[in-house]
């Protein structure tokens, strides 16, 4: 792939990118189309009222032209811009015939759906490969272009332009085309799908609120959109108003919020997932028989907790090998053990080995107690790590389970990092690399993926492979409050 041009139309705005070999585009109706990958950087003013001078505007499109100029890679230069201690906002970019100023021309031109206004980037986009443009806020609509007090929010957002240099640097090191492997299955599991359309049913059929107690899946973008909606989030049944609705998340509960909430005359909806409850029979069996249970998994996990409060006086959690290694039952001839459904398979299956050789006689769960959404995603990744430079997993920093493909992937020896979305990506890990391996944990959506995808596209050509190891076909019913 060619090498980034870096356009300023001005020449105070080309000055301001000293450190970068920019070039002048020339003003307005002047600026003339620029061939390759190209980055428009310049000064710009505002058309919303959260702007201010010396923000930094990256256009996720570019309007006015002859037809819109998606930026797809918008995120990432964004991401980047905020490492480095700029304030970043996204969206789009009207490129107008002339400078915009007054009220009603703001008006007019914020119609169009952007956030800020100048007059060169349709014309210098209108021929480059890529695009990406940077645009430091002068004017506001309440300090408009003529009016005192320019010259010193000139010299702040120029000032600010040129603080924008370095990650304009990490932009063009990242450029390149690149292979997309996709690793399937990926994203939502039965159980994930099931609880969140537990709670769209329950606000359909009792009305917001309805009061989630945790997050009912671990996704902050899921728990936003269910906010949206009508959803509230507590963290204990005992802020739900009495005789209100009330969901239990996916994790599954211990006992006692069951109580706590019938004690309050909640409407108890449960979104836990099916698997979950499987684990809590099993330890309530090996429990009534007199067993200690090894439950193996991580203490502060909700799926967990929930666990333990089962049989709480006959449960040992489990965390590695090393634990193991050393746990003392009361009596180690009636033992059984349990796990966290959502482990790393390969650590899981060391903790039970190390149990199994110290307590021969320990009773084991019928079936494996990691959930089939995990191992099947944890192998897929597997297959795709070991052809990539790279790999990313879509997931929040409190889910498990995207945790764990993290730590299955850099245990192959391959690079991996956890983003919540496209904005967390660092331009920095893409530098020189050529395959990027891309999975989504069970409680990331889909859509996710696809943005990410995206704006890999923004910087540069993108071939996309989808790495199938199994096609996932299971479906968990709804409980009867919703059905």
């Amino acid at each position: 792939m060619s090498t980034l041009t870096v356009v300023a139309p001005m020449r105070v705005e080309q000055a301001a990118l000293r450190g970068l070999a920019a070039v002048r585009g020339g003003m307005g109706r002047r600026a003339r189309p620029v061939a390759g990958p190209v980055l428009i950087a310049g000064v710009a003013g505002a058309l919303t009222d959260d702007l201010r001078p010396g923000d930094i505007v990256v256009a996720t499109a570019i309007l006015g032209g002859a037809r819109p100029i998606a930026v797809p890679g918008a995120p990432l230069l964004a991401a980047a811009l905020r490492r480095h201690g700029l304030t970043v906002h996204l969206g789009p970019i009207l490129t107008a015939p002339k400078v915009v100023d007054g009220p009603a021309a703001r008006v007019e031109a914020a119609r169009t759906g952007a956030i800020a206004v100048d007059t060169e980037s349709a014309l210098l986009a209108a021929t480059a490969s890529s695009v990406a443009v940077v645009r430091s806020i002068v004017d506001t609509p309440d300090a408009p272009l003529r009016t005192l007090g320019v010259v010193p929010r000139g010299v702040r957002a120029l000032r600010a332009l040129h603080r924008c240099v370095p990650a304009i640097r990490e932009w063009a090191a990242a450029l390149g085309d690149r292979e997309v492997v996709l690793a399937a299955p990926r994203s939502f599991c039965a159980g994930v799908d099931r609880a969140i359309e537990i709670v769209e049913k329950a606000l359909e059929r009792f009305g917001a609120p309805v009061y989630v107690r945790r997050q009912v899946v671990h996704n902050a973008h899921v728990v936003r959109r269910l906010e949206g909606l009508g959803a509230v989030f507590v963290e204990e049944v005992g802020e739900v108003p009495r005789g209100a609705t009330v969901v239990l998340a996916a994790h599954g509960v211990a006992p006692g919020v069951r109580t706590e909430a019938a004690q309050r005359d909640l409407r108890v909806v449960d979104a836990t997932c099916p698997l979950v409850s499987k684990v809590h029979s099993e330890v309530r069996r090996h429990s009534a028989r007199g067993q200690t249970v090894f439950l193996i998994g991580h203490a502060d996990h909700e799926e967990v907790v929930g666990t333990v409060g089962e049989a709480p006086d006959s449960v040992i959690v489990v965390p590695d090998a090393a634990t193991a290694a050393r746990v003392q039952p009361a009596d180690g001839s009636r033992v059984a053990y349990a796990m966290q459904t959502t482990l790393a398979v390969d650590e899981a299956e060391q903790v039970a080995g190390v149990l199994r050789e110290r307590f021969p006689a320990m009773a084991a769960p019928r079936r494996d107690d990691i959930c089939y959404a995990t191992t099947n995603r944890q192998a897929a990744l597997r297959e795709v790590a070991a052809g990539a430079d790279l790999v990313l997993v879509v997931g929040s920093a409190n889910s498990s389970n995207s945790l764990r493909l993290v730590e299955v992937t850099r245990r192959a020896g391959t690079r991996a990092e956890l983003v919540d979305d496209a904005g967390e990506v660092d331009l920095r890990w893409l530098a020189g690399v050529r395959t990027v391996g891309v999975t989504a944990g069970a409680s990331a959506p889909p859509h996710l993926v696809e943005d990410l995808v995206a704006a890999l596209g923004g910087l540069g050509a993108v071939t996309r492979r989808e790495a199938v190891l199994v096609e996932e076909e299971v479906r968990f019913a709804l409980p009867r409050e919703v059905s």
